[in-house]
């Protein structure tokens, strides 16, 4: 299973991690963390360093009640990210994490290798034709309504089929433009109650049936923090723990504020697998 980026041939049988780097002011965990680029840079050379296969830029928060950003600010926020780690690491794989395809342009047009995109396309109805022009691998998340509404919408009639579903129709509307390198992530806190967020997280191998390579976002998310009573700073432990169980449901990329402990959780996981 493998992905063209830049036209590198990027292999998913082995799991690889996607480093988080948030040019933002109030993300959950790292808001305003990396605000300034100079700090940017600095954490991209770390997580580089213990072995991030991707850095994923974001200028638009999406944690549960986040304000829209106009597109303007988050293009002041994620271009000038992009253009400077490329000038510092010109080897670092980008991918920009937007729902707008006008930020998703001009980041693919600074030298960014993909796309993340937590509506599946269905926020701008400019970004799957412009995948398909590009052709860029494609990470499309399950989500219902938008960061301030989707704490709303979390009645489903079962949760694992509906979300089959929606993907089987993403995916198709995708294919019949020609985009072949698609990227399924399960919205693990989108739209999604704590415990619907276990329950996904359990029946995660059903999700091997799309036939396309999965992205977990696990890391520091409230499913850990509020079941274990901390704080996301404390959920370190918690997400390394959930991502052992998320490579076990076949989890091919893991979106990641903490790269060296992902890496080691790999690591061990491979390992294992040898004797499974």
């Amino acid at each position: 299973m493998t992905i063209c980026c830049k036209g590198v041939l990027v292999d998913l049988s082995h799991p690889r991690v996607m480093g988080v780097l948030n040019s933002t002011p109030d993300s959950f965990f790292d808001g305003g963390k990396y605000w300034d680029p100079y700090l940017g840079l600095k954490q991209v050379e770390v997580m580089l360093r213990e072995g991030a296969d991707f850095i994923d830029i974001g200028g638009h928060s999406s944690r549960p009640g986040a304000p829209e950003v106009p597109e303007t600010e988050e293009l002041k926020r994620v271009i000038p990210m992009v253009e400077g780690l490329l000038e510092e690491f010109p080897e670092v794989l980008i991918s920009v994490d937007t729902f707008r395809a006008e930020v998703a342009r001009q980041a693919l047009d600074a030298g960014a290798a993909m796309v993340n995109d937590i509506s599946a396309g269905l926020r701008d109805t400019d970004m799957l034709p412009l995948i398909a022009e590009r052709q860029v691998p494609y990470v499309m998340m399950h989500m219902r309504g938008t960061p301030q509404t989707m704490g709303s919408q979390t009645e489903y009639e079962n949760l694992i089929t509906d979300i089959l579903y929606y993907f089987s129709e993403r995916l198709s509307e995708a294919r019949k433009l020609g985009i072949t390198d698609c990227i399924a992530d399960p919205g693990f806190g989108f739209a999604k109650t704590r415990e619907q967020n276990f329950e996904l997280l359990a029946a995660l191998s059903a999700f091997k049936t799309l036939n396309t390579p999965l992205l977990i976002g696990l890391s520091r998310k409230s499913m850990i923090h509020k079941t274990l009573g901390i704080s996301p700073d404390q959920a370190l432990n918690g997400t390394t723990a959930l991502h052992m169980l998320a490579l076990k449901g076949g989890a091919n990329i893991l979106r990641v504020h903490d790269v060296r402990e992902a890496r080691e959780c790999i690591q061990l996981w491979e390992a294992l697998a040898e004797y499974s």
